[in-house]
């Protein structure tokens, strides 16, 4: 056996440590099987050094990266091996399904986790704003597309993620935020824009990211001598 590079790069896209990974799966094994897990971070260091060969944390890793550990560069257990389905009988199946037997599997089975490329497409959406609020300044039609920006960060809160990419969706939220009240700045709707930047500085807060938690700060106190406050 070999080192692990296939899962250390899942590790580093998910932005989780060696002792985080150890927590999630402990966690993963008392959902899968009442009792808590006794997995370290020795034996993630194991995993990735391929000096300890996968057993029953085998589901522990499936649960908390969200697919089979064939795709994390192992080779599963007989007893957990996922058989292959005939393509024409998978395609049958999709075709006459309903949206019941959907329904029927847990919403965290269905979503994969969250990772640092998420992060980076999130980023770009938002550049793309302030491109925009610097060609034509802010107007409604910014300010509804920023918050639909925040809501699809937020919506990738709700999902699997490291400690380093929760801080960069939240550091993310809050300049979302803060786009959506220079709009409301730019139409002298005061008021809102506290709103928007107050629960900016919320999410700037949960980032921990210094340089965001400065420029909210910094926008609050622009708007405050705006309203001479």
């Amino acid at each position: 056996m070999g080192a692990n590079a296939v899962l250390k790069s899942q590790m580093k896209e998910l932005g989780l440590t060696q002792e985080e990974l150890a927590g999630r799966m402990n966690t993963a094994l008392a959902g899968i099987t009442g009792r808590p897990g006794d997995v370290s971070a020795r034996t993630v260091r194991n995993l990735l050094n391929g000096t300890s060969r996968i057993g029953r944390t085998c589901a522990a890793l499936e649960r908390v990266f969200g697919c089979p550990v064939e795709d994390l560069g192992f080779s599963a257990p007989r007893t957990m091996q996922h058989p292959q389905e005939d393509p024409v009988r998978r395609r049958t199946f999709i075709a006459s399904a309903t949206g019941t037997a959907a329904a029927a599997v847990p919403l965290v089975n269905q979503r994969r986790a969250v990772g640092m490329s998420d992060v980076a497409r999130a980023a770009a959406g938002m550049n793309a704003l302030v491109e925009a609020d610097d060609r034509q300044g802010g107007h409604a039609e910014l300010e509804k597309a920023a918050l639909k920006g925040r809501t699809g960060v937020l919506e990738l809160q709700q999902r699997n993620a490291g400690e380093r990419v929760r801080r960069a969706l939240y550091a993310l939220a809050a300049e979302y935020t803060t786009i959506a009240a220079w709009s409301c700045i730019d139409a002298r709707n005061l008021d809102q824009a506290q709103k928007y930047l107050n629960a900016s500085s919320t999410y700037a807060g949960l980032s921990q990211d210094g340089p965001t938690e400065m420029r909210v700060w910094v926008n609050l106190s622009m708007l405050a001598y705006q309203r001479r406050n």
